[in-house]
Parts: C-alpha cells; sequence; structure tokens
C-alpha cells in the first residue's frame, strides 16, 4: 500500500513510517520543520520506499501538496503539539487545524484515500468526566491560552466529520493521550522530556502545582500500532488512544529520578530532587482514556510497560544530550 504521512519529521510521525516501510509498503512524507527534525528522517532518507516532500501543508490551493500516484491512506500528524508552542505558534496551530486538514482532505479525495486524523485528549480539556470516554464532549476554556490547540483539534473533528457526511470521504479520529518514546524533542516542555533532561543533568525537576495530578503516558509503540488498527477499521466517530494505567505527576518524577542514572548502566539513579511550582492556567487535573472503545472495535491496548518505556526514553536523550553542540 502506498501511504501519505504529514508531520513525517515530527515525534510520532517518524515512528509511523519507520512501522510502514518496516511493513513494506511505500511511504509519502510531508514536513515543514516548523516542529519536526531532520534526524528523525535519518533512518527513513536511505529506504527507496520512503519519499520526503519538505512542504508547508497549509499554503493553498491543495496542489501545493504535491503526491503524484495513487494513495491509499493519508494521516495527518501534523502539528505543534507541546504546551510551550501554545502561545507562540497559535497562529500556526489554528492554521494547521483548520487549512491543513482541508488541504489534506482534499488530498484523500483526490485520491479516493481514508483520512486519518490525529486528534488529542485536549478536547476533553479539563475534564469533569473520569476517565474520559469519547461521548464526552469536554470543558475547554475557548479563549485561554491552550485554545489554540484545545479548539483547533476540536474544529479539525468538526471539518472532518462534515467532509464525511457531506462528501463521502472515509474518515478516521484517533484522539491521542500522553504519549512518550525515543525522538521526543529536547527541549520540548512537556512533563516527561522535562524530567528526563533535568534528571540526566542532576538539576531539580520541576514540578506543577502539587504534584497530584495525574496523567496516563502510551509508549509510541504501541500508539503506532493503535493507529494502524483504525487506519483498516470502518469506526467513523472518535476513538481513544492511549494507556489507561495512571500514575500522579509527583509519582513520576520519583520513577524518573531512581531511573536515570548518571551514566549508562548505572542504578544509582539521578541525583535531582523534586522542585514545585504554580499550576499554569487550565492545566488538566486529570487525564486517562477509557479504552472500552478501542478493545472493541481495534482490538487493541497498550502492551508496553512504563519502566521499560522509560528506560528506552531515558537512553535515547542520554545519548542527545551526550551528542548536542557545547
Amino acid at each position: 500500500m502506498r501511504y501519505v504521512v504529514a508531520g513525517a519529521a515530527g515525534f510520532i510521525g517518524s515512528h509511523l513510517c519507520e512501522r510502514l516501510l518496516a511493513d513494506g509498503h511505500q511511504v509519502v512524507g510531508i514536513d515543514n520543520f516548523i516542529t519536526g527534525q531532520q534526524l528523525n528522517l535519518d533512518a527513513l532518507r536511505p529506504n527507496s520506499s520512503f519519499q520526503f516532500v519538505e512542504q508547508d501543508i497549509c499554503s493553498p490551493p491543495v496542489a501545493l501538496v504535491p503526491v503524484d500516484g495513487p494513495v491509499d491512506v493519508v494521516f495527518n500528524f501534523a502539528c505543534p503539539a507541546s504546551p510551550i508552542d501554545f502561545e507562540p505558534k497559535a497562529l500556526n496551530i489554528l492554521n494547521v487545524c483548520s487549512a491543513g486538514v482541508l488541504n489534506l482532505l482534499s488530498l484523500a479525495r483526490e485520491k479516493n484515500a481514508v483520512f486519518v486524523q490525529a486528534s488529542t485528549s485536549e478536547c476533553y480539556g479539563d475534564p469533569e468526566e473520569h476517565p474520559q470516554r469519547e461521548t464526552y464532549w469536554g470543558n475547554v476554556n475557548p479563549i485561554g491560552l491552550r485554545s489554540p490547540y484545545d479548539e483547533g483539534k476540536r474544529f479539525a473533528e468538526a471539518l472532518i466529520m462534515a467532509h464525511h457526511r457531506n462528501l463521502g470521504i472515509q474518515t478516521r479520529i484517533g484522539r491521542i493521550f500522553n504519549t512518550y518514546g525515543p525522538r521526543m524533542r529536547l527541549g520540548d516542555g512537556r512533563v516527561l522530556p522535562n524530567f528526563i533532561q533535568q534528571a540526566l543533568e542532576d538539576a531539580p525537576l520541576t514540578v506543577f502545582g502539587d504534584g497530584s495530578q495525574t496523567r496516563s503516558f502510551c509508549y509510541v509503540d504501541d500508539l503506532v500500532d493503535g493507529f494502524l488498527r483504525l487506519s483498516r477499521c470502518d469506526e467513523v466517530t472518535p476513538i481513544n488512544i492511549g494507556n489507561d494505567v495512571e500514575i500522579t505527576i509527583a509519582q513520576l518524577a520519583q520513577e524518573v529520578i531512581e531511573l536515570t542514572g548518571t551514566g549508562a548502566g548505572t542504578s544509582a539513579g539521578s541525583a535531582s530532587r523534586i522542585e514545585y511550582r504554580a499550576l499554569p492556567k487550565d492545566d488538566p487535573k486529570l487525564r486517562c482514556p477509557d479504552l472500552t472503545k478501542a478493545r472493541a472495535v481495534l482490538d487493541w491496548k497498550p502492551t508496553t510497560d512504563r519502566v521499560t518505556g522509560l528506560k528506552s526514553t531515558i537512553e535515547y536523550f542520554r545519548t542527545v544530550l551526550a551528542t548536542r553542540p557545547a
């Protein structure tokens, strides 16, 4: 099969491309490097089944998304997703979630391809339902600092469903919960990259609020498997894809300290301590998916335990920190 992956140089997008190529498919990757990284493509470029196009998917008209030949599936993983990007890249995010999604939907329609959207648990906002089911409409501040991402992704879902209902495009929506693994950006601003870098440098781990807020973390390989299953199913309405094992942020910080030695192979742990700071506005207190629908429709559940995933991610960041320019 032939796949288009927008956001191919991103954290999840590059892992998706790698999996598709390993399964023997052809992949056209698209990225404009607004947050994607060239190094994420290093393992992909030598593969003759991989074609890369440096392109802004928001550029009008859709013809500027240059994909010749047949396409079976269009995956959209293109969008800045880190909280540190929500304010400075607000207009980029809103543009990607509107014009970018529209262009890719038009591409999917032109090619008679399945369109798969990487949506987000941020659609639920600071939830008043726990765990979050796909039928929950959310509790989102429409004008807050997080709103370009939260409301952008919600608008994208509405745009996608309208194209399905009015134009008959085959669409799928996966709502991603916190995902982690190798190739996350250093200094990305999300909790795990922050904690791991701080622990590797024996710096204080910054916990916002009292650390009692919860998250659930899904390893990237499991998430990719979930999205591949999503692309092959017939379900049009959103499906949660994540891990339903919760942990508090304070507990996570302690785990990272314990798992992060001062050198490869050490079990001594980091010399870091935990430092508490004020909780940002509209930061969700609870975040955990109800995976009932994913299990029933996709026959999917995450299989990588957190300690195994954390060790892999820590070693990746250890290598990145050791090789970055002084």
